[in-house]
């Protein structure tokens, strides 16, 4: 159960249990925020402590983080549907849910991705750039998991909960946990689809046993594809976790300054020993699952308009404005920053050098063997044969 002082887990109401089998705009009683949609910042008392370094240039920061991230997920978003990219995938108004989590991380900790969190890789330094190969089909991703701190992209749902599972119970096993200050922890992202997977009910279970220190980290996001969160689930789904024997809390995805204080929350419950834990961050998808889904064929255009007024970077805006004063020289920098970005994100795309066919073999394995290496030459030497053919007279290819 959570630790902070006093706290009881309520026990739902009729009403609430029928209200959880819904994509509501509100995320029900239970929902943890401090932001409101209107830019208001309110008292939340088990966090309020998680949010005590977050001066104004801290909020100033976690904004330029959003609006940094939002641009160039924009940007490959139109270089898809130019033809640079084989797919993308869009994380527009789930900005909040990523930055809030990814910034609550230390360099001790692990998280473990799936393929849509470009705004926690954002968060351990990996430039967007580094993002493109995997999505133009030229590498399976270029950092260094173990330098960043961040895993490659999964792209099997739910797969990277189990991989997290594992790695977080190597962090107990190796004697890694036991102290706020020097202890790690793990975080796993992934979506509400997911929790439909086998994949995450066995992490859940292993984590359980196990006492991992590992953060389940759902972005509920309202849409599996185009399956409705009623279609996946008969109660909220943070509520999950009582099942198994942890906490779950549900937190305002949209609000960057929640997502930050649960995050942390948790972290530390898993670095002390408290872990596993998790966390469901209510929030929405603005665009479509990927490049290749077309979601005006399964939800209405005034769902999508209702969230539009829960923007995540629209709210810490207003707040800045009204309450701490900041200047439109501000956003307007942060706006010239972002544009740059695209500019550099798109000149890096359209003049990525394309790889050999041998690309596919030398990085599969870490080390060669002959087998390997025959049917590399033998590959190689069919596609060559190719090349050399002459076109056929009269051909496209022959000018005619």
């Amino acid at each position: 159960m959570p630790s902070w002082p006093g706290f009881v887990e309520p026990e739902p109401t009729p009403q609430q249990v029928i209200a959880g089998l819904h994509a509501t705009g509100e995320g029900g009683v239970d929902l943890v925020q401090v932001l409101t949609p209107e830019g208001v910042r309110i008292a939340e008392p088990r966090f309020d402590r998680y949010l005590g370094d977050v001066d104004v240039p801290r909020l100033q920061s976690l904004y330029r983080d959003m609006v940094l991230v939002r641009r160039f997920d924009r940007e490959a978003n139109s270089l898809q549907r130019q033809g640079q990219l084989g797919i993308w995938v869009p994380l527009l108004g789930q900005e909040a849910a990523q930055i809030g989590s990814g910034r609550a991380l230390t360099a001790r900790d692990m998280a473990f991705p799936s393929y849509r969190e470009h705004g926690v890789a954002w968060c351990r330094g990996i430039d967007p750039t580094e993002l493109l190969g995997i999505f133009r089909g030229t590498d399976q991703g270029s950092w260094d998991p173990a330098a960043t701190g961040f895993h490659l992209y999964t792209i099997v749902i739910g797969n990277q909960c189990l991989n997290a599972t594992g790695y977080a119970m190597g962090q107990r096993f190796d004697g890694k946990v036991g102290d706020a200050e020097s202890g790690e922890a793990t975080i796993c992202f992934f979506g509400d689809g997911a929790t439909s997977q086998g994949d995450v009910h066995e992490s859940f279970v292993w984590s359980a046993v196990y006492d991992a220190p590992v953060v389940f980290f759902c972005q509920n996001n309202q849409w599996a594809i185009s399956e409705p969160l009623e279609r996946q689930t008969r109660v909220p789904l943070y509520r999950r976790a009582q099942g198994y024997g942890f906490p779950g809390i549900r937190v305002d995805g949209n609000d960057v300054l929640a997502t930050l204080a649960v995050t942390r929350w948790a972290l530390e419950e898993c670095r002390t020993g408290n872990g596993p834990v998790l966390i469901e961050a209510f929030t929405y998808r603005m665009d479509a699952h990927t490049t290749s889904d077309d979601p005006s064929r399964y939800r209405l255009a005034d769902e999508l308009e209702l969230w539009k007024l829960k923007d995540p970077i629209e709210r810490v805006r207003v707040n800045l404005v009204r309450e701490h004063e900041v200047g439109q020289d501000f956003f307007d920098e942060v706006a010239a920053e972002s544009d740059a970005l695209a500019a550099r994100f798109r000149e890096y795309c359209t003049n990525m050098p394309e790889p050999g066919p041998e690309r596919m073999f030398s990085e599969v394995y870490a080390e060669p063997s002959p087998v390997l290496d025959a049917q590399r030459d033998a590959f190689l030497t069919y596609h060559a044969s190719f090349e050399a053919e002459e076109p056929l007279a009269g051909s496209s290819m022959d000018g005619a």
